[in-house]
């Protein structure tokens, strides 16, 4: 199913907006732009047509046009009145700029002059045309359906003024001229979108940022293929507009990944299946005080966490990730939601693990992964359908890691001695002597009670006893206290998910607060 509509798009450069059509398939964005083309008969090349205008006593040369130098636009034909001398031309559209008029080169005059140059060109007026296929929105020409005929103006106001030349202008002639007509061999043109840009969506990304910056654009994006080539920004009318479009192609970007990670899987064994893959934006913290993000792609694969720059597109770019972690050891954080009636929510999942983030970026849909030695990495989506479908996927892929895994074993010390501490899926914690083995303590994961640790190495786990109902506390040094804490969370997760996933469900922020618009 095929989506169009019309928009604008925006050159940072000049601040213009020009009118394009899009046009949306599964797998392609197409920009179109307005052009003349030749349909039938000797093509005297479509870019410019010359054209003779024979004046009418009632009507004129049939036609209104606005712009000029001193706006920095060619003068543009804007109006064509219906059966007048320039409608049955056949030749002319709303959008042509006059390049000559009577052989004089008029491109870079004003408005004036070429208004005094038509009205005193005599009954018979030569002129020389071209299609602007890049008229500035702000000259508010009718986009109307093609053809000449069909052009007519939708009465939307200007900046610029309208200099109608259907009035009569210095006729020596009185009586009633031959109309202007086409002639039977002369080439037939009409007005049609042209497609300009095709923008393919596999592994495309949106953005509704300015570059690097939390300022976000008003009812406005670009959509940046897999090559780099971008649309520009797309600006829409309404808020409406923009998030139906926002949402229509982040819909079949997603389709696309998930196709792409179809195809991925069919090559890799059970243990090495890609969960979930895409595009974020990840906060650099720079020495100074602006907060810049750049594009990062993430994936869920296997016992990993991926980190990319640019996405993985064959098997051998896998060992190219800029960052990769153990899926057990690492904590997926939700920070930020923008709801219906636009408050922030501080969504704070109590983690027992407390490191709290300077949260004064504007960005909504927020969420961090932290990792071992106390480091994080703080990403933001587009929408908050992303946000939700990232936390779903952080923790099922967590989950199938650690049911896989079974166990974890990592060196730990206490009182000089060198121990052994393991998580076990089955059989919860277990410490035992690293030179004799011998099992030191044992405990379920129901049987821990709280914990408490002094940020660097130390740790303090608080078990209840079975039998006697007492606490009793167990002490440990870990070289990478943040990894075990949360292999440590991994696994009571999976474990409860394993007994009660409607109880994981029901703690998803992310769906939890999604509204529906």
């Amino acid at each position: 199913q095929t989506k169009t509509s019309i928009a604008l798009l925006y050159d940072e450069v000049s601040e213009n907006a020009y009118d394009i059509r899009l046009k949306l398939t599964k797998e392609v964005l197409t920009i179109q732009k307005q052009d003349v083309v030749c349909v039938s008969g000797s093509d005297h090349s479509a870019n410019h047509r010359t054209v003779t205008l024979r004046r009418q006593p009632v009507g004129g040369l049939g036609l209104s046009i606005k712009g000029g130098a001193e706006h920095k636009v060619p003068v543009v034909i804007s109006k064509i009145f219906k059966d007048q001398a320039a409608d049955q031309t056949g030749m002319l559209f709303i959008g042509d700029a006059i390049i000559q008029v009577n052989g004089i080169n008029v491109e870079s005059a004003t408005h004036e002059e070429v208004v005094h140059l038509l009205r005193n060109a005599g009954d018979e007026v030569t002129i020389t045309v071209q299609y602007l296929r890049e008229a500035p929105s702000f000259l508010k020409l009718p986009l109307g359906s093609p053809g000449p005929s069909s052009d007519h103006s939708s009465g939307a106001s200007s900046p610029l003024f309208d200099s109608g030349l259907h009035l009569n202008g210095n006729s020596t002639n009185t009586a009633p001229s031959s109309p202007s007509s086409p002639i039977a061999n002369e080439p037939k043109y009409e007005k049609r979108w042209l497609d300009t840009l095709s923008v393919p969506l596999s592994m495309a990304r949106i953005s509704r940022y300015k570059a690097g910056t939390d300022k976000l654009r008003s009812n406005a994006f670009e959509v940046l293929a897999l090559d780099g080539v971008s649309t520009g920004i797309l600006q829409f009318y309404t808020a409406q507009e923009s998030a139906d479009w926002l949402r229509a192609i982040s819909t079949n970007i997603s389709d696309l990944t998930l196709q792409n990670m179809k195809m991925a899987n069919k090559c890799c064994s059970p243990s090495e299946q890609v969960v979930h893959m895409g595009w974020v934006n990840e906060r650099l913290e720079g020495t100074d005080s602006s907060q810049l993000y750049k594009f990062k792609f993430l994936a869920l694969k296997g016992s990993s966490f991926y980190i990319f720059s640019t996405p993985p597109v064959s098997t051998l770019d896998w060992v190219r990730a800029e960052k990769i972690y153990n899926l057990c050891e690492v904590l997926f954080k939700i920070h930020k939601l923008w709801l219906a009636d636009d408050y922030w929510l501080q969504a704070n999942l109590y983690l027992g693990i407390h490191q709290d983030f300077d949260l004064e970026d504007q960005r909504p849909y927020c969420f961090s992964v932290m990792v071992g030695h106390g480091k994080s990495h703080y990403f933001n989506v587009e929408l908050g359908s992303e946000l939700a479908v990232w936390e779903k996927s952080f923790q099922r892929a967590i989950f199938l890691e650690v049911q896989r895994t079974g166990s974890k074993t990592y060196m730990c010390s206490w009182q000089g001695d060198t121990l052994c501490f393991t998580v076990d899926f089955a059989l919860g914690f277990t410490c035992f002597d690293s030179k004799t083995k011998n099992v030191l303590w044992r405990f379920k994961f129901s049987q821990l009670k709280g914990s408490s640790d002094d940020g660097k190495t130390r740790v303090k786990l608080l078990f209840q006893n079975l039998d006697t109902k007492q606490i009793e506390t167990k002490e440990l040094e870990f070289q990478d206290l943040t990894a075990v804490l949360h292999c440590i969370h991994s696994f009571i997760a999976a474990k409860v998910a394993s007994v009660d996933p409607v109880f994981i469900d029901s703690q998803s922020i992310a769906r939890k607060y999604m509204y529906s618009n």
